[in-house]
């Protein structure tokens, strides 16, 4: 390169990630054959760059920095494949020609909060207006959406070739941008100027090593400013004072849906799996495009042939003739997708846009690449388990039995716990059983920082969640914070942190006398036993404090229901009771007198007319499921709640109690007509103005109910007294079933539906 001493160095002034940038780049450097490149991107990177070149290095990836002592404090620089930065810099180590970083170094930007420098570039002061230069220069062409005018004039006809052409170009933009800069100043960016001094002094230092032989790559918006004549004092006074803190670099994946400006990236693009394709299609890049959606839209079981093909092309190359422009965009070939492979239909579209004009293409980072301890466990358990990180949402089945299963469910746990989302639990389709476990995976690039913050735990994942989970037990203030944590300790198989987490647990019980606490703590204390069970884990101490806490709330519980207790509280307290009943159903396996206790207090709630109906009749239908209430005394009792002394509107709640929710409660009065009767005969004695009042609550109870179920009981109402009784008979003893249950054969089959339901 031997530029003329008044052009000074080659100034290649580019879109981030324009696949039309990144060509007419590589032709610049061909053509120029500059000593040395210089990029936009903070300087401790520069220890990093020999690892692009590694053969496990492959784009999207971004340079991640963080503070040493702060890992949440941390800023991404994302590199594509079609990034010109990233094109700069394979050519400069294919050439063997230093390259270097010149941004404002990570340890200013990060102390002052902002992030790295293309998001930095969506920020202003509070009263400046954001200036989006493309947007400028698109509507000074007669264009109102910059992305087309982008295409048009650099995508599509961007200089492919080498010499004074693509240098041309580039001047041509410089000069754009200057025009710009002179009319609005700083856009908005006084942070900026900051920028440019830092990136003019890494400038002068490599004209006192290689001269003007030299080539930087940046934001065009920087073009102006770095070929400004400023003096070395000015810019020494705008870094001067800056604050600073340490900082730690690596490489990390990124992902293309990450590039998307609709994720928050502040130099987003709006088609990153676009622009791939237009930075690797060597020709035809319309043809080849139109070829992927069909192969995606057959893979969806959809018909499109060759024929569609051709025609869609056809159609995308009239609309840009009509509309002037130099080849098919991404608005003709997705409107001629629609209009030829989508017969007009937005619903396959929105999946071509989503798997392909956006994309969820992940990178990969070299084994070289530094990370933290943490990191590198992790990444040994993902190869040892066979557990690849993806971009794209993948569901995972697991069966606890298995020995690698629950190590990968271990450690999913353990991630989470870190906070660490890697895995959301979600309900399993293969099963209801404990043995059973559902996850849905998603890798997203931030997890990395997620990772260097919880580093500071441990190196190790096991090791980190433990002390995670002993941290988290001593800081929480409330009881339902440690059953949380125990039941994540137990799924986590972290058997080292519960003895402090039972303590911690322990003192909470002891201290808290809100009986709605205790009772919404018991439930998560019964599936942690569960999950000891089912895992293995001694949780013997654990059962202890859950025995101790249903005796607490067996004791509190009937005086908590009798204070005077508004609709919302009380339908709150009958959700505990009903966590409560099915958790002392897990607990009263170790303590068949548990169980008579808490039968006990139910019948006392389904009793006292002081007790709000809706936990009255909650009590009423639970005693009924367990065999502990007889037919007649649910009678009398549904009788009492529905008689002219009580208000309708505690009649009704008692009605929701009973027979509302998911518990069966339709069922129920199919084949007992004399509870039908009753409801029945209350129902139509409320008066109309209290009717009114009572309606939404009983829209509630019976709607829930099968639709099936609803018919029955509208055909059993129609028909009035009496039929109900050989309705139900009819339904209960259809041909070839006898008219009573047969107890003797019933029980043969208990242990099969037992080992069904456990597996």
């Amino acid at each position: 390169m031997s530029p003329s001493p008044t052009r000074g160095p080659l100034l290649l002034g580019v879109r981030h990630h324009g696949p039309g940038s990144a060509r007419a780049v590589r032709a610049a450097l061909e053509a120029a054959r500059p000593e040395a490149v210089l990029i936009e991107g903070p300087p401790e990177g520069d220890a990093l760059l020999p690892l692009a070149a590694e053969k496990g290095m492959r784009p999207p990836v971004a340079l991640l920095a963080h503070a040493a002592d702060d890992p949440g404090r941390a800023a991404f620089w994302p590199l594509a494949g079609f990034s010109p930065e990233w094109v700069a810099i394979r050519w400069a180590q294919e050439h063997e020609v230093p390259v270097r970083f010149i941004d404002l170094p990570a340890a200013h930007s990060l102390a002052t909060g902002a992030d790295g420098p293309d998001r930095a570039e969506s920020e202003s002061e509070p009263d400046a207006v954001r200036l989006d230069p493309l947007a400028v220069l698109a509507e000074t062409a007669g264009y109102d959406d910059p992305e087309r005018w982008w295409e048009d004039v650099v995508e599509h006809r961007g200089a492919r070739g080498t010499g004074e052409d693509v240098l041309g170009a580039f001047e041509a933009l410089g000069e754009a941008m200057g025009a710009l800069r002179e009319a609005y100043g700083d856009g908005g960016h006084r942070r900026d100027l900051v920028r440019e001094a830092y990136m003019r002094q890494r400038m002068r230092a490599a004209r006192r090593e290689f001269g003007d032989a030299y080539a930087v790559v940046c934001g065009a918006w920087h073009v102006p400013a770095l070929r400004a004549k400023t003096t070395v004092a000015a810019d020494k006074a705008l870094l001067s004072g800056l604050p600073k803190v340490k900082v730690e670099t690596t490489w990390v994946p990124w992902t293309h849906r990450r590039l998307a400006r609709a994720g928050g990236y502040g130099a987003g693009i709006t088609s990153p799996g676009w622009y791939a394709h237009l930075f690797t299609a060597a020709d035809r890049p319309v043809e080849r495009w139109l070829t992927k959606v069909a192969g995606l839209l057959r893979e969806e079981d959809r018909q499109v042939s060759s024929a569609h093909v051709i025609e869609a092309v056809r159609l995308a190359e009239t609309l840009a003739a009509m509309r002037g422009r130099p080849l098919p965009g991404l608005t003709e070939t997705l409107e001629a997708v629609r209009a030829v492979m989508c017969d007009g239909s937005d619903i396959p579209l929105a999946l071509i846009e989503d798997r392909l004009v956006v994309g969820d293409v992940l990178g990969e980072v070299p084994d070289g690449a530094p990370v933290v301890p943490l990191q590198r466990d992790l990444t040994r358990q993902q190869r040892t388990l066979r557990l690849k990180a993806e971009a794209q949402d993948r569901e995972l089945e697991l069966d606890l039995r298995k020995d690698t299963d629950t190590a990968k469910s271990l450690l999913l746990h353990r991630l989470r716990l870190l906070g660490i989302g890697w895995g959301t639990p979600v309900a399993s389709r293969a099963g209801t059983g404990t043995f059973r476990e559902t996850w849905r995976l998603r890798w997203e690039p931030e997890l990395s920082v997620r990772i260097a913050e919880a580093g500071i735990w441990g190196t190790t994942v096991l090791g980190a969640a433990t002390a995670k989970a002993e941290a988290d037990a001593a800081a929480a203030e409330e009881l339902g914070e440690v059953t949380a944590l125990a039941e994540q300790c137990l799924l986590a198989g972290l058997a080292q942190a519960l003895p402090a987490v039972l303590r911690a647990l322990a003192d909470r019980a002891a201290l808290d006398t809100d009986v709605a606490r205790l009772a919404k703590a018991l439930p998560a204390l019964a599936r942690s036993l569960r999950y000891g069970d089912v895992r293995g884990t001694d949780a013997t101490a654990l059962g202890a404090v859950a025995a101790g806490l249903a005796e607490r709330i067996c004791v509190a519980l009937p005086s908590a229901c009798t204070a005077g207790l508004d609709a919302d509280a009380a339908a709150e307290m009958r959700g505990h009771v009903d966590g409560v009943h099915g958790a002392i159903g897990l607990l009263a396996d170790a303590d068949e007198g548990l169980r008579e206790r808490w039968s006990a207090v139910l019948a006392v709630l389904a009793d006292r007319d002081t007790v709000p109906g809706v936990i009255r009749g909650r009590a009423a239908r639970l005693l009924l499921d367990d065999g502990r209430l007889p037919a007649e005394e649910t009678a009398r009792l549904m009788g009492l709640a529905l008689s002219p002394a009580a208000s309708p509107a505690d009649a009704a709640g008692w009605i929701e109690g009973f027979a509302g929710g998911s518990s069966g409660g339709g069922t129920l009065l199919v084949h007992d007509d004399r509870l039908l009767g009753l409801i029945d005969a209350w129902l139509v004695g409320v008066p109309e103005r209290a009717f009114t009042d009572v309606l939404p609550l009983l829209r509630r109870t019976f709607g829930a109910y099968e639709p099936g179920v609803k018919r029955t009981l509208g055909e059993l109402v129609r028909r009035g007294p009496g039929g109900a009784v050989a309705a139900a008979s009819a339904s209960a003893a259809p041909e070839g079933f006898a008219p009573e249950l047969d107890a003797e054969r019933a029980d043969a089959v208990v242990g099969l539906v037992r080992m069904l339901l456990a597996g």
